[in-house]
């Protein structure tokens, strides 16, 4: 028994943000019950994806920041054949070409992206001075440009910005002077029109039109927003409780399990059930920003910094297009929501931070 306790000390863990985590498996486990319908089929798959991600999350956790450093150019080449393979032949859902099917098990490459975009700017900066010249700043953004347009084109507009946003973050918390971030903000504002018109599919256009107006659509593209603000304004202050959402049982809200489960949660806990989530997330993400602050060597500040970086923007454009502040893009609760490749991607990337935090004495200041 003793081997045992000694042996599971060893073992690298961080366990405030392993306890955070849990809490938010913990309130994704509960809605997966709810939004099914009060279904343990759906929470029972919930949870073996939370068995699967811890496990790959103790894995991570174990390897050393050097490994990670010398894997980012090979895993970051193996993310962009799969994307490619997938815009040839991947597997159609929904109008989107965004799966590998493999028989029993199919994936999004495009989550991959999440983690290999960020190793790689990280690896790629982190070998350079810093704060970046403009050849490097140029270099990271075609790293990250070439993915986010493999993944546009599936199209996968949400995991897309996704993308673009954990390659920025690295390259802003690198350095990039506000300058040059002013020169990016104006070529993304210039490029808005050309953007609009020749870069966006007709439903996408829809989707921008219905956030500034969602009654011009009310039953078509109109109606997720519509029925979502109703559930979580319904919900009041303390909410209607657990398995109590009327919105959520009558089936008047779509895709309730997957993009729209904080719907779900602020009908049935209300106002202060929705604080406490959101204090959850703030904890979680200052934790991991500290854990990326505290790392000895430049690669790991900024890998850990981006991963960081992409969760909150993660967190915000979800909770955000659910309460209808910003256009519906397809983007999952964090850890909360349902399904699996999220899951495992973003356990593997907290897998990451935990090895950073525990390698960091071991290299040099």
């Amino acid at each position: 028994m003793s081997d045992w306790i000694t042996a599971w000390r060893r073992v690298n863990v961080d366990w405030a943000l392993l306890v955070g985590l849990l809490g938010l498996c913990s309130v994704g486990l509960m809605l997966a019950y709810s939004a099914g319908g009060e279904s343990l089929p759906a929470a029972r798959s919930q949870g073996i994806r939370v068995g699967i991600g811890l496990l790959l999350l103790l894995v991570a956790a174990q390897v050393p920041v050097g490994w990670l450093q010398r894997l980012a150019a090979p895993f970051y080449l193996l993310t962009i054949i799969l994307l490619i393979v997938v815009d040839a032949i991947g597997a159609i859902g929904h109008g989107a070409q965004r799966w590998l099917d493999l028989g029993p098990l199919r994936f999004q490459p495009s989550e991959l992206a999440k983690l290999a975009v960020p190793m790689m700017a990280a690896r790629y900066l982190s070998d350079r001075a810093l704060p970046p010249t403009a050849r490097d700043v140029v270099a990271s953004a075609a790293l990250a440009l070439l993915p986010v347009l493999l993944i546009a084109a599936q199209p996968d507009l949400g995991t897309s910005l996704l993308v673009a946003a954990a390659g920025l973050s690295v390259l802003f918390l690198a350095g990039l002077s506000w300058r040059v971030i002013g020169l990016f903000t104006g070529l993304a504002a210039a490029a808005a029109p050309l953007m609009w018109l020749y870069g966006m599919h007709d439903y996408q256009r829809q989707r921008v039109l219905t956030l500034f107006d969602p009654q011009r659509d009310p039953l078509g593209t109109g109606y997720h927003i519509i029925q979502s603000t109703i559930a979580i304004g319904s919900g009041g202050f303390y909410g209607k409780g657990w398995l109590e959402g009327t919105q959520t049982r009558l089936q008047f809200l779509p895709e309730s399990a997957t993009d729209f489960v904080f719907a779900v949660f602020g009908e049935e806990f209300g106002l202060l059930g929705a604080i406490g989530l959101l204090l959850l997330y703030g904890f979680i993400i200052g934790r991991g920003m500290n854990i990326a602050m505290q790392a000895s060597d430049g690669f790991g500040r900024l890998l850990g910094g981006g991963l960081m970086s992409t969760f909150f923007v993660y967190v915000v454009v979800n909770i955000g297009m659910v309460s209808g502040v910003l256009p519906v893009v397809g983007v999952p609760l964090p850890l909360v929501s349902y399904g699996g490749t999220s899951m495992v991607t973003l356990m593997l990337g907290f897998g990451m931070l935990m090895g950073i935090r525990a390698h960091r004495k071991l290299w040099p200041a």
